[in-house]
């Protein structure tokens, strides 16, 4: 171990103030990803009249959900490689351009099957937007507001979400589920085609600055880093199974509140988005405190993530003790509120324990990870599982896999100081 204290900039520490057009990047790059989750969520808010319409299981609705998670995570790694030999801007401008053509697929389906297909297409449009999008806004900010950024960027996920269920449960009531599929595709299709028009390759790499673009024959030794260290595959496998819960409970709290509150869908779309938006709050807000919290002490990030997992769990098994009511639809926004809470200090400690000019690929394997773990699995088995025994009783066992991601953050205490300083003493010293 390295005889200096670690510090979170781990050796990459890119820009050293953020410029107006860093923060245009930022902007354009989340309002894409606002319509990527737009695009990902409209489908949750029509749940109950695809089920009425085409006389769907919960487990098939689970799996229209899932699918596109199940398509993120196989593809993220792959498709994030080829964007960083590509080009980060047009790989990306390619992505909105085809989830949203497959969001104008899905308004026009005739049956489960071709829903299917067209969910299956916007998951292979959205995969690599995360990890390739963050590694982006990242390379063009000072290191020290990774945390911040990483969360509040991601967080672009969660807005997406609330405008998804919120405008596509509107547009349903009063248009139909065709209607709601179509205007957000629509609205996808125009984001896709400004974001190249303003943010340009060459400038992104001037701001980013020669560690940004290392030379072929480093990539080889830097991709081994990606898993080289004890702690960040732990970051991994945390992250992924504090996400099971952050992806069911978005895709099934407005068929919660449709079946248990009585509500018609509009409404239940809009209490849902309520609870969303106090997610992608949480989740800036818990990022911001880890950026402050750990400036001096690193392994404060691990202390953060463990309090966010566990609070969680506490939360969502006291709200399903409850009878529907405003109790307990308090304590679910508590656990909205800390369920991606560990998405800012999970990011700024991958991007800290791998190089720089990996980042795409780091996140990348962050989003396999949070995908294959959490996202994709979490709304297809809470589905299945709600098929067998109810859909409140499958919430009360979301509480188990934030408590092993707790455990996962523990396991980093021992590792995290030492594979840190590893990462500042040299690319080799980091495996």
């Amino acid at each position: 171990m390295a005889a200096h204290i670690p510090t979170d900039a781990g050796g990459s520490a890119g820009p050293d103030r953020a410029t107006v057009y860093a923060w245009l990047v930022f902007a354009l790059s989340f309002g894409l990803l606002i319509s990527d989750y737009m695009a990902r969520q409209v489908l949750n808010a029509v749940f109950p009249l695809l089920k009425t319409e085409w006389s769907l299981t919960d487990a098939q609705l689970g799996l229209l959900s899932g699918v596109v998670a199940i398509m993120v995570g196989l593809l993220t790694f792959p498709l994030s490689l080829a964007a960083d030999r590509w080009g980060r801007v047009r790989s990306l401008t390619l992505m909105a351009i085809l989830w949203s053509l497959a969001t104008l697929l899905c308004a026009v389906a005739e049956s489960f099957e071709t829903m299917l297909i067209g969910r299956a297409l916007v998951g292979i449009g959205e995969a690599a937007y995360g990890s390739v999008g963050i590694a982006v806004v990242i390379s063009v900010f000072p290191a020290r507001l990774r945390s911040t950024l990483s969360a509040a960027f991601m967080a672009g996920g969660l807005f997406g979400q609330v405008l998804g269920v919120a405008i596509g449960g509107a547009i349903a009531e009063a248009h139909g589920w065709r209607m709601a599929f179509a205007a957000i595709g629509l609205a996808g299709l125009a984001m896709g085609a400004l974001y190249p028009v303003i943010v340009r390759e060459r400038r992104i790499r001037a701001l980013a600055g020669a560690a940004a673009a290392q030379p072929s024959g480093a990539e080889k030794v830097s991709l081994r880093e990606l898993v080289g260290n004890r702690s960040v595959r732990l970051a991994y496998l945390g992250s992924g199974l504090q996400l099971f819960a952050a992806g069911a409970l978005p895709a099934w709290l407005p068929s919660y509140f449709n079946r248990t509150y009585h509500l018609p869908v509009d409404r239940a779309g809009s209490l849902a988005a309520v609870l969303l938006l106090l997610c992608g709050t949480g989740m800036i807000l818990c990022g911001m405190l880890s950026d402050r919290i750990a400036r001096d002490r690193p392994e404060a990030k691990i202390a953060l993530a463990i309090g966010y997992a566990c609070g969680t769990a506490l939360c969502l098994t006291l709200a399903m003790l409850l009878p529907p009511g405003t109790a307990q639809l308090v304590l679910l926004g508590a656990a909205m509120f800390l369920v991606a809470g560990t998405v800012g200090p999970v990011g700024a400690m991958v991007a800290n324990l791998t190089p720089l000019a990996i980042h795409g690929s780091a996140f990348a394997t962050l989003t396999l990870a949070n995908n294959l773990i959490g996202l994709a699995p979490g709304p297809i088995l809470t589905g299945r599982i709600a098929d067998t025994i109810g859909l409140a009783d499958a919430f009360r066992l979301l509480p188990v896999p934030c408590l092993l991601a707790a455990t996962a953050f523990a396991m980093m205490r021992r590792s995290y100081l030492a594979d840190l300083a590893g990462r500042q003493s040299g690319p080799a010293a980091a495996g």
